[in-house]
């Protein structure tokens, strides 16, 4: 017997029951079998369009080239301290962190708007989110295994995800560079 069928006419839906003159019986039946057949569709359709962590690892080379993309981006629009960090080991959420400063609200705008260019319209890659845009201090850009970071200075001192993350294996960047390429650390140094 269905319940759907029990529901009395009438009353309104607020004051009715629908579980009213069911055998319980039924009603266990009912709710085991929809349980079994919603974690069959469930399974099925997971093994097929998987969801979450499991989603964005399915092509860990792809990930790499996303982020030396990133990388290349933020050093041919001269941002400062560029760096890759390897996450694989820290969380199944993304792959790696790109982490970049920027010297102004412009550049900001600026490394942000050809990263996305480069992404999306060279690699074919969609962002999934993006950040911080208007306030421009710091921009995050969400390409689910790569997540990229461009700060201003200051902001990017304040939070110091480098040190946050300093277990995460920085990856070697600097054959991206372009020649005359000059990192904040050597222009401290003069």
């Amino acid at each position: 017997m269905n319940h759907v069928s029990q529901i009395r006419v009438g009353k309104p839906l607020s004051d009715q029951n629908p579980a009213e003159n069911l055998d319980p019986a039924e009603i266990t039946n009912s709710a085991e079998e929809s349980t079994t057949e919603n974690a069959a569709a469930e399974a099925s359709s997971l093994e097929n369009n998987p969801t979450g962590p499991a989603a964005f690892r399915q092509n860990p080379e792809l990930s790499l080239e996303l982020a030396m993309a990133s990388a290349k981006v933020c050093f041919d629009n001269f941002a400062k301290e560029v760096m890759v960090l390897d996450m694989t080991q820290k969380t199944a959420l993304f792959d790696y962190f790109i982490l970049a400063t920027g010297t102004s609200r412009r550049h900001l705008h600026a490394i942000s708007e050809e990263i996305d260019d480069v992404l999306e319209k060279q690699m074919k890659d969609k962002r999934i989110s993006r950040e911080g845009y208007d306030e421009s201090r710091w921009i995050v850009l969400d390409y689910g295994s790569v997540v990229i970071h461009i700060f201003d200075e200051e902001t990017r001192q304040y939070y110091g995800l480098e040190v946050l993350h300093s277990d995460a294996p920085k990856l070697d960047i600097k054959h991206l560079e372009p020649s005359g390429y000059r990192s904040k650390s050597e222009d401290d140094a003069e």
